[in-house]
């Protein structure tokens, strides 16, 4: 296939995804020339190809030439995304269709914009493909894993480039509005084919987009219009139900305001919601509570391994009162018997992971309770996973994975291959210096499974992964799921109620 041929076939593409019209395919064509530094043209007709294909190819052809002097994962992504900027229309354009047909079915508005980020290259699906997914069946429902094989690392080449490049300040970060068309650089990926839509919650702006690494459906990322920190509040709980009321097929949470139990940007204040239904959405309250003044609210706790309290009902106002009446009590709220300390040395520890959804025509709103202690035997974190996880997983129980989806090191995939050749055919894991930290791990497997062959193998690590991640969120729930953590339970409700 010849570079002509290929750069026929991008704007046939944007054609056929309705990128751009057919009144647009000169236009396009140039646009693509300039950007491959190419001065003749002479295509013959071909058939489509996959756009991964196209886009390879054309990169490829850059390399060559020295039109791309680096030619990294990064350097590559840089290029080919500035090729798919040719083709992605001015972001009031997109807007303009966005809301014309939400006026005809919110949903229609989100499904289209979510094709529309997959057609632009903005979602990789080739990429996201990758990514290996299972379902745990446990005690607390079906528990999501996933390997995250979508996000490329970096090669060490890219990373030495990046500490030589140029420090920049804009975008202030990866949420920032400033991202849109955005050409990128080294330590910053290219947003050409980036549009965002402009939203209204709580009175101020906001940006609706989805996230390049869609760990489950729709996964889509709400951020605030300035560069302002994570903070939950009073105001966290309207904007979320503001967003419910604009997409009620979604869900919308926020990752606490804290280290160690928040997510991976505390910097800029930002929600994540989708079309998705996760474990804890679908475990039931196990315990029906009542807070005084707010008979009229369903309230209760839920089945699940870390704290959750889940109120209900069709006023969100009131939904609002009392989720700030039980925010505020838990911020200052210290029961040490339970290992509860809101504050040591000034600093303070305690903070909410709120989710919104719509259910049956009723607000449902869940508050799962987090404390971000540090204690000598728990240097990283009390209620974070414990060190006899890290083998599996280390980093913050952030939104998704507080809600039933386990997102995973892409190193585990080579490792689990290494670890089935152990246990098949007898090898000593711990002389393996890429999975010798699995080994008491393994022997526990040995010693459960009586029989582990090539049919099973795979499949009892991934459920062996599975009960891992059900065990972190377990050591993650503050009031831990015996006698003594449901009487420390009660004892935090009976504290809302006395405000």
């Amino acid at each position: 296939m010849t570079v002509d041929q290929r750069i026929c076939q991008l704007v046939n593409y944007g054609v056929e995804k309705k990128l751009i019209r057919e009144e647009d395919k000169v236009y396009t064509t140039n646009r693509i020339l300039e950007v491959m530094e190419l001065d003749d043209y002479d295509p013959e007709p071909v058939i489509l190809s996959p756009l991964e294909d196209i886009l390879n190819d054309l990169v490829d052809d850059a390399v060559r030439r020295g039109v791309v002097k680096d030619d990294s994962i990064v350097g590559r992504d840089l290029f080919d995304t500035k090729l798919m900027g040719c083709l992605v229309p001015r972001p009031s354009q997109v807007i303009d269709v966005f809301w014309k047909k939400y006026r005809q079915d919110p949903q229609e508005a989100t499904d289209f914009y979510y094709r529309f980020s997959q057609d632009t290259d903005y979602i990789r699906t080739y990429r996201v493909k990758k990514d290996l997914k299972w379902v745990t069946k446990t005690q607390y429902g079906d528990l999501d894993v996933t390997i995250n094989l979508s996000k490329p690392e970096k090669d060490p080449k890219a990373i030495a480039a990046a500490l030589k490049a140029k420090a920049s300040s804009y975008p202030k970060c990866l949420l920032c509005r400033e991202n849109e068309g955005y050409a990128g650089r080294l330590n910053h990926p290219a947003r050409q084919n980036h549009r965002v839509i402009p939203l209204k919650m709580n009175g101020q702006p906001w940006y609706l987009q989805y996230s390049p690494y869609v760990y489950y459906n729709e996964h889509c990322i709400v951020f605030n219009g300035a560069h302002v920190p994570m903070k939950i509040d009073r105001s966290t709980f309207i904007k979320l139900f503001d967003f419910i009321k604009m997409f009620p097929h979604y869900f919308i949470g926020s990752n606490a305001d804290l280290p160690i139990v928040g997510g991976s940007i505390l910097t800029h204040d930002h929600f994540q919601g989708g079309h998705y239904e996760f474990a804890m959405a679908k475990a039931p309250v196990e315990t029906k509570v009542v807070f005084k003044g707010f008979e009229d609210v369903d309230t209760g706790i839920v089945k699940w391994p870390m704290s959750v309290i889940r109120i209900s009902g069709t006023d969100s106002s009131r939904l609002i009162e009392l989720a700030d009446k039980i925010l505020k009590c838990w911020r200052g709220y210290t029961d040490e018997s339970a290992m509860i300390l809101s504050e040591t040395d000034g600093e303070m520890h305690n903070t909410i992971t709120p989710i919104a959804r719509m259910r049956d025509g009723r607000f449902e709103l869940d508050l799962v309770l987090r404390n971000n202690i540090t204690t000598p035997e728990y240097p990283d974190g009390l209620y974070h996973p414990h060190q006899e996880y890290h083998h599996i997983k280390k980093e913050n129980i952030g939104l998704i994975e507080v809600m039933g989806l386990a997102v995973l090191p892409a190193r585990l995939k080579e490792e689990m291959a290494v670890l089935k050749d152990c246990l098949l055919n007898g090898k000593d894991v711990r002389q393996n210096d890429m999975v010798a930290k699995h080994g008491d791990w393994a022997d526990m497997i040995k010693e459960k499974y009586a029989d582990i062959n090539e049919e099973n193998a795979d499949r009892i690590l991934q459920d062996e992964i599975g009960y891992v991640y059900a065990g972190i969120l377990e050591q993650c729930g503050v009031f831990k799921r015996d006698e003594a953590g449901r009487q420390a339970f009660s004892r935090f409700i009976e504290a809302v109620s006395r405000q």
